[in-house]
């Protein structure tokens, strides 16, 4: 495996990059104008966008391979790890990277919700597969930013360059809510993979030994990040993963109360959890009635 660069500052990038450094704090680099990709491994303390126009490589983000193609966004935030591994080929790279500092938005609007897109906390596993009328849309987002840095710095530059990043990341948003409709048919594996999972964990001796499943825990198994698989099962089923998780937990606690041989102590106990009265709590605020009283009815 490749050593870890650090790249602290965007000068620093583009130094990596060998382009000029038109403003300390941000960068817009089109990737066409860099000679071809090596492999790397990077420690990123800058926020970075890189809009990919074809396949350079298999990027490794959180130390785990990221879902990406010809035509999309990726995301990586200060304190991340992202590499390329190109297998030793050689590959002329193409798209755009826009980087910026922590410091260019501290102090602004965007600097105070930074941290509600939700892509850039993604560990693992899912780009931004763009149209072709979204990538005109971000390519021209891209440019006025690039336009913007090639200015002489006024008092002006840095409200608008931020306002544009803005733009941009607002941009983004909008097209991830459009992903989670269009790719439904891979959402809707997920969503298999995520009720067998569940079934298994509790037809299995899991629960007992693991306790409870966490969304964490259901998110790792499916190789996805705990965010963006969170904001999948609330777009796929109009509840939290966590909700979802304890409705499966509570009929399969149904089932179980039909089997007399049990005490509500035991039923607890094999579905994970360490108390019983958090069980019955968790039960009564799930079907309005304790468990022994849903006993006593059926």
């Amino acid at each position: 495996m490749e050593q870890v660069e650090r790249i602290d500052t965007v000068k620093h990038y583009n130094d990596h990059a060998g382009v000029d450094t038109l403003h300390p704090l941000v960068s817009v680099v089109k990737f066409s104008e860099l000679p071809f990709v090596r492999n790397f491994r990077r420690y990123m303390g800058i926020y970075a966008v890189f809009l990919k126009d074809n396949k350079c490589g298999d990027i490794l983000y959180g130390g785990k391979p990221y879902d990406y193609g010809d035509g999309t966004l990726v995301f990586v935030s200060p304190g991340q790890v992202y590499g390329i591994d190109n297998h030793s080929v050689n590959t002329n790279p193409s798209g755009y990277g826009l980087l910026f500092h922590p410091d260019l938005i501290a102090g602004t609007q965007l600097g105070k919700t930074i941290r509600d897109y939700s892509f850039f906390s993604y560990e693992v596993n899912e780009a931004l597969h763009l149209s072709k009328k979204e990538r005109k849309t971000i390519v021209e987002c891209l440019e006025k930013i690039s336009t913007e840095i090639e200015q002489n710095i006024d008092k002006h530059s840095k409200t608008l360059i931020v306002s544009n990043i803005e733009l941009f990341l607002n941009y983004c948003i909008r097209f991830y809510d459009r992903q989670f409709i269009t790719r439904s048919h891979a959402n809707k594996d997920v969503l298999v993979r995520f009720e067998n999972l569940l079934n298994d964990y509790f037809k299995s001796e899991k629960a007992q030994n693991l306790g409870l499943p966490s969304v964490t825990w259901c998110a790792e198994q499916l190789h996805l990040s705990p965010n963006y698989f969170g904001d999948l099962i609330k777009k796929e089923t109009g509840t939290t993963a966590l909700d979802y998780i304890q409705s499966k937990l509570i009929d399969e606690a149904k089932l179980r109360m039909f089997d007399a041989s049990k005490t509500i102590h035991d039923i607890a106990t094999e579905l994970g959890f360490k108390y019983q009265q958090h069980f019955t709590r968790l039960f009564k605020q799930k079907t309005g009635v304790t468990p022994n009283e849903y006993r006593n009815l059926n």
